[in-house]
């Protein structure tokens, strides 16, 4: 049988590792809705109430954003509505299911700072009629994500800023400590649901004051620990 493909299969991406010549390859970006109490609030929920949801991008949705250069994003097809979320994202360095919460607070390599990007007006409308958010979230280029800091590297610890500005106007200002569901109590939640794996990231929620971007627009994102990106909407 020919082993030849069809079609070209998709390159696999990578994420380098702050500080060393090695490479994270990406096999599944999940993200957690709602995490922050301000943010549910302000989109309409009850945060004491809810447990965490879950929902996916894929892996080729990512622009790999560096701490030391400006990285350009294109503003968004088919959406008027182009809209920032800054996140700590968490890359797994290893996984399972069902696990416990030592389990899941060890299987953390590390930590970069992501960015959440939506076309809010299709997220709306879909959510208004009860359907999946793929074409508010999972399209190209949504997941401008830096290169990863190794746990034993970055200094995070269960208390940390996660901030971002637009044009040097502070945006969205908030503090790790205000997680509805810490990192380890998501991995647990998570692996209830799937089987995770090494090479998996976890986009672990957003504060409140998201919003729009238009082109010319620079973002600053930062986590406190981890490190800060620099964005332009093209």
């Amino acid at each position: 049988m020919s082993s030849d493909y069809i079609v070209a299969p998709e390159p696999i991406t990578f994420l380098p590792i702050v500080g060393t010549g090695q490479v994270f390859p990406v096999r599944r970006v999940y993200c957690v809705g709602r995490n922050y109490a301000e943010h549910a609030r302000e989109m309409g929920d009850d945060p004491t109430r809810d447990l965490p949801f879950f929902f996916c991008k894929d892996r080729t949705c990512i622009v790999p954003a560096s701490f030391s250069s400006v990285t350009e994003i294109p503003y968004a097809v088919g959406t008027e509505q182009f809209e920032y979320e800054v996140e700590l994202v968490v890359a797994l360095g290893a996984g399972g299911q069902s696990l416990t919460l030592e389990q899941a607070d060890a299987s953390v390599l590390g930590y970069a700072v992501g960015l959440d990007m939506t076309r809010r007006d299709l997220q709306a409308q879909a959510k208004k009629k009860g359907r999946p958010w793929e074409s508010g979230k999972a399209f190209s280029n949504s997941a401008p994500i830096s290169e990863i800091m190794l746990r034993k590297d970055a200094d995070l610890m269960k208390e940390g800023r996660i901030s971002l500005a637009v044009n040097s106007v502070m945006k969205q200002d908030s503090n790790l400590t205000h997680l509805t569901w810490s990192i380890a109590e998501v991995i647990v939640k998570l692996s209830e649901q799937f089987e995770l794996h090494p090479g998996d990231l976890i986009m672990t929620g957003t504060p409140e004051n998201v919003g729009p971007v238009v082109v010319g627009d620079r973002i600053n994102a930062a986590v406190e620990g981890v490190g800060q990106i620099e964005l332009v909407v093209v």
